[in-house]
C-alpha cells in the first residue's frame, strides 16, 4: 500500500537539504526523523526502503543492491536517493523499473536469483510516466500488479537472453477478421438477453459473499486481495468455505491459487462464449489494475462467438459493494486503457492496465456505449505491436 502522507513528507525532508549536507549526514538525518531500521545498506519502514548513493552528477552507475536483497522489500515503495553536490534525487527501484541485471548476473536463472543492478539499470521512464516523486503514487500503483515472480522471469530475459515461457499468437486471415468482428459481437452480446443473464448471475454470486468481499479488501497486498475476490466470487469448493470462514473469523487464510487464464469466468451460451475478467476496484485506495494478456486476448477473440467482458467490482470503505458488467471495449473503460509495452518480450505483445478512475467512473455513472472506431483502432495497435 502506497502512503502518500509519509512518502511525502520524506520527499520534502530530503529536497529541504539538497547541496547541503552529503550523504553520510543525510541518511542518518532521514533514518532518525522516520524511525527507520537500517539492515545493510538499506534503511526501511513499514511504508517504504530506501537506498542512499553518491554521484558527481544525475547519471550514476554504481552497484546499488543485490537482486536477492531487493527481493525482501519488493511488496513496499524501494526509493534510490542518489546525492549530488548540487541535488538530492530520487527515483523508485522496484523491479517493475529495472531494466536488466548487471553485476555478476551470469547465473541469474528463475530458480537462481543473483547478481545486482546499478544505478544505470534503473528506468527513468516507465511508459512514458517519469520516475520522479510526483509520480511515485501512479508508479508503484503499477508495480504493484505484478509479482516479484514475474518481474524475475522479465529480467532473466532481459539479461542472459534465454528465451521467455510465453507464446506470441499470429493470426491468420481468417482469424484476424473474426478478431475484427469482435466489435460487433460485443454490441450485440450487450443488446441480448445473454446480458442480463450473465450479469444476474455474477451478481447473485457477489450477493453471497458480500461480507466477506468487504472483509478481504483490507487486505493490503493487491494481488493476494484480488486472487481471494475472484476467487469468492467464481469458485464452487471446499476451500471456498474453508476461505469465507477464515476471513469471517480472522485466522490466517488457505492458499489460493488461481489459474493464469484470460479470463476469470467462462459461461457459454447459443449464440456467445463469454470470458468475463474480474476486477477489484477498492474506492478508497488508489490503484492502476493491470488488464489482460494481449496475445491472449488476440487468441481467444480470434474464435467464433468470442465476447471478452470486465466485471468491476467495487468495494467502499463502509462496506458497500457496486458492480457492472462491461465490454472491454467500453469507451469508458478503452479511453483510460494503457498497453504497457515494458512487458512485451520476444515472444509478448506485452499487456493492459486500467487506470483506477476509470472503474470508478464505470461504477458510478455508468455508460454501456462502445466507440466502435476507437475500437478497431486498438485492435489494430494490438495486432501490430
Amino acid at each position: 500500500m502506497y502512503n502518500r502522507e509519509i512518502i511525502g513528507q520524506l520527499v520534502d525532508f530530503i529536497s529541504e537539504k539538497d547541496g547541503n549536507t552529503d550523504k553520510n549526514r543525510l541518511q542518518k538525518a532521514v533514518q532518525e526523523a522516520f524511525g527507520l531500521v537500517k539492515e545493510r545498506s538499506v534503511y526501511y519502514c513499514d511504508w517504504f526502503a530506501i537506498r542512499f548513493c553518491k554521484s558527481a552528477s544525475r547519471s550514476f552507475s554504481n552497484t546499488v543492491l543485490a537482486l536477492s536483497a531487493l527481493h525482501r522489500y519488493d511488496d513496499i515503495p524501494f526509493i534510490v536517493c542518489l546525492v549530488t553536490p548540487t541535488r538530492n534525487y530520487l527515483m523508485l527501484a522496484n523491479t517493475t523499473f529495472l531494466k536488466k541485471i548487471s553485476h555478476s548476473s551470469q547465473e541469474l536463472r528463475r530458480d537462481n536469483i543473483k547478481g545486482s543492478f546499478n544505478g544505470s539499470d534503473i528506468m527513468r521512464e516507465f511508459e512514458d510516466v517519469e520516475n520522479i516523486p510526483d509520480n511515485f503514487e501512479f508508479l508503484y500503483n503499477s508495480h504493484e500488479n505484478y509479482t516479484f515472480e514475474e518481474n524475475l522471469d522479465r529480467l532473466v530475459e532481459a539479461t542472459n537472453n534465454i528465451a521467455p515461457t510465453g507464446k506470441r499468437f499470429t493470426p491468420d486471415e481468417t482469424q484476424v477478421d473474426c478478431i475484427r468482428k469482435s466489435v460487433d459481437r460485443a454490441i450485440s452480446f450487450l443488446r441480448s438477453e445473454e446480458y442480463r443473464i450473465l450479469n444476474d448471475d455474477l451478481h447473485k454470486r457477489v450477493q453471497a459473499v458480500e461480507s466477506e468481499i468487504a472483509i478481504a479488501a483490507f487486505i493490503d497486498n493487491v494481488n493476494l486481495r484480488g486472487r481471494i475476490i475472484e476467487y469468492l466470487i467464481t469458485a464452487e469448493d471446499d476451500l471456498k468455505a474453508t476461505l469465507m470462514r477464515c476471513l469471517r473469523t480472522n485466522q490466517p487464510l488457505p492458499q489460493i491459487f488461481t489459474s493464469d487464464e484470460l479470463g476469470d469466468y467462462e459461461r457459454k451460451f447459443e449464440h456467445y462464449i463469454t470470458e468475463t475478467d474480474i476486477k477489484t476496484k477498492v474506492l478508497f485506495l488508489s490503484s492502476n489494475p493491470k488488464g489482460y494478456n494481449i496475445d491472449k486476448l488476440l487468441s481467444f477473440l480470434s474464435e467464433e462467438k468470442s465476447v471478452y467482458l470486465v466485471y468491476v467490482v467495487a468495494i467502499n470503505e463502509d462496506g458497500t459493494i457496486q458492480t457492472r458488467l462491461c465490454s472491454l471495449f467500453n469507451r469508458q473503460l478503452l479511453s483510460h486503457t494503457r498497453i504497457i509495452k515494458h512487458w512485451a518480450g520476444r515472444n509478448s505483445r506485452g499487456v493492459t492496465q486500467y487506470e483506477g478512475n476509470a472503474l470508478e467512473a464505470i461504477v458510478e455513472n455508468f455508460d454501456l456505449k462502445i466507440d466502435y472506431d476507437a475500437s478497431q483502432n486498438i485492435l489494430t495497435d494490438f495486432l501490430n505491436s
